[in-house]
């Protein structure tokens, strides 16, 4: 009998080893085609597994090479984007004071004395467009009323665009009214800074101007100026929107506000507009009788004191006060308290402060220029240009920040420092002392009559005071309007020298000279630059606050 042959018997499925079969069908032990699946998911975990070693690798690489480079020097701030100004103050400062040698003889800065060209008439009619059609022909329109707010040169900026826009509509103007800023806070009207009586006479012929409205309009308005139609003009208007949209609002009531009006028109406007704004700024506007005399005083007090350069007195608009740092958004040297303060200040003055995403890059803003100048960079920039410490300064200013702290470095390099509270006594200041518009108009004249100007930061009152300067002589503005990026450049350079800083801050001075013998070009604010156009009225201004 052959021997049977025994087969081999199958595991059962539970037991058999999974394995990948190609091209292979779930088994129908195996309804959930579950080795097959797995050996389908098999590639895509290794390729899961190899990028995961990858990334940790490079992960790896980055913090070991990061903490190789972290031993590195840092790169240095871009140049003039840190405030070291005190840094190279004490560097400098004992070649400063030992070097006296008067580079900047006060009554010969500017040699060069070019004479501008002189207008032949100075006629001020009644404003025509380049058409030649006359906007009003018979009697006058109605009454206009503005409110100008702002501090005391932008409210100044309103009261001449009111002339021009009054005159342009042959409107009777209404004493412009002040508005009460949250900043300055001065409750101050136009009588109380302004001659109102020398204002109207010299308007006359021209706009005529009333103190108040008459009886019958303000009656006819429940005694309410607010229920007077209020013209909501966009910043910059035209002359042209002015007659098509005001003229008839004005005809239509008989009176019309517009409130606010600063910067409520246009810097290119008619020759005759233009011609009234010079007639308004340099000749209507003066200072109220008791300004006038203590402004007086203190010029008279400044030339006694600068009797040693002949009476002759730099005088520096400084804008160092706490309420302008915070809205620079710049960053001195006052650490956590700076900030806190300035952070404080910004909400106190502004509640709805929008300048967030300009605070953020306060290097840019210094980069830039934007930021005020310290006193102790002042000084340095002053001393730099020639100007040794026999130099008479007036200081015009508000409330500088910190300013014992401050004000030290400025005093050890000009010890010949005044200020109104200086030139002053108490009593006499008292009627001035709470009202920020009259202190101002104080410093306004006496920087006027300076033999030099320096501005520290633009605004109104530089802008204005560079203007009236020009003005008065011709065109020889005598005014230091300092590069600020170069400045802060070379403030933050602690390696330079007294030498090299001293010819930079020449060059500096020299520019500033070029600049002042410019006339105004097409969008430069008459205010500023009111050469050509305000030459007619030079030979008829009369030289007093």
């Amino acid at each position: 009998m052959k021997p049977t042959k025994s087969r081999a018997v199958s595991p059962p499925a539970a037991r058999r080893p999974w394995h990948c079969r190609r091209g292979g069908k779930p088994r129908d032990d195996h309804p959930d085609g579950g080795p097959v699946v797995l050996c389908r998911l098999i590639p895509p975990l290794l390729f899961l597994a190899a990028l995961l070693a990858y990334l940790l690798g490079l992960w790896y690489c980055a913090s070991f090479f990061s903490a190789l480079g972290s031993t590195s020097p840092t790169p240095p701030p871009p140049p003039g984007s840190v405030y070291r100004s005190n840094e190279l103050f004490q560097k400098l400062l004992p070649e400063m004071l030992s070097d006296n040698s008067s580079a900047a003889q006060m009554n010969k800065i500017w040699t060069n004395r070019r004479k501008l060209k002189q207008s032949k008439h100075c006629t001020i009619h009644k404003t025509q467009y380049s058409s030649g059609t006359i906007l009003i022909k018979h009697g006058p329109s109605g009454y206009l009323i503005v409110d100008a707010n702002g501090g005391l040169n932008q409210q100044r900026s309103s009261i001449c665009n009111a002339v021009a826009l009054a005159g342009l509509l042959n409107a009777i103007l209404v004493i412009p009214k002040f508005h009460v800023h949250n900043i300055w806070m001065d409750p101050s009207k136009f009588k109380d800074i302004y001659d109102e009586d020398h204002f109207i006479k010299t308007l006359k012929g021209h706009v005529k101007v009333v103190k108040e409205l008459p009886e019958m309009i303000v009656e006819r308005f429940g005694y309410n100026t607010s229920s007077i139609p209020n013209l909501k003009a966009k910043a910059w208007a035209t002359a042209r929107f002015y007659s098509d949209v005001a003229l008839p609002l004005l005809q239509e009531h008989g009176v019309i506000r517009i409130a606010p009006f600063a910067n409520r028109l246009e810097v290119e406007v008619p020759s005759d507009m233009q011609r009234l704004r010079c007639l308004a700024n340099f000749k209507a506007i003066r200072f109220s009788p008791s300004i006038a005399t203590m402004a007086t005083k203190l010029i008279h007090h400044m030339k006694e004191k600068s009797s040693l350069s002949e009476g002759n007195y730099v005088a520096v608009h400084l804008r160092f006060e706490a309420d302008m740092i915070a809205f620079s958004c710049c960053i001195y040297d006052g650490g956590m308290d700076e900030k806190v303060e300035m952070d404080s200040a910004r909400q106190r003055g502004w509640k709805k402060f929008k300048l967030q995403s300009h605070c953020l890059r306060p290097d840019l803003n210094r980069m830039q220029g934007k930021c005020p100048l310290t006193p102790l960079e002042v000084g340095m920039m002053l001393r730099g240009m020639g100007f040794n410490n026999n130099t008479p300064i007036y200081l015009a200013s508000g409330k500088i920040y910190k300013a014992e702290t401050h004000l030290a470095p400025l005093l050890q390099l000009f010890p010949l420092l005044e200020t109104k509270q200086s030139l002053a006594t108490p009593e006499e200041l008292v009627p001035f002392q709470d009202y920020s518009s009259r202190l101002a108009a104080l410093d306004y004249f006496v920087c006027l009559h300076s033999e030099v100007f320096v501005t520290t930061q633009g605004g109104n009152f530089p802008q204005f005071m560079m203007g009236h300067r020009r003005f008065l002589h011709g065109g020889h503005s005598k005014t230091i309007k300092p590069n600020k990026r170069k400045l802060v450049m070379l403030f933050q350079d602690t390696n330079i020298h007294w030498k090299s800083f001293k010819e930079e801050m020449e060059g500096i001075f020299h520019e500033s000279e070029r600049k002042g013998m410019t006339q105004r070009k097409n969008n430069q604010s008459v205010y500023s630059s009111p050469l050509p156009d305000c030459t007619c009225l030079q030979d008829q201004i009369i030289l007093h606050p």
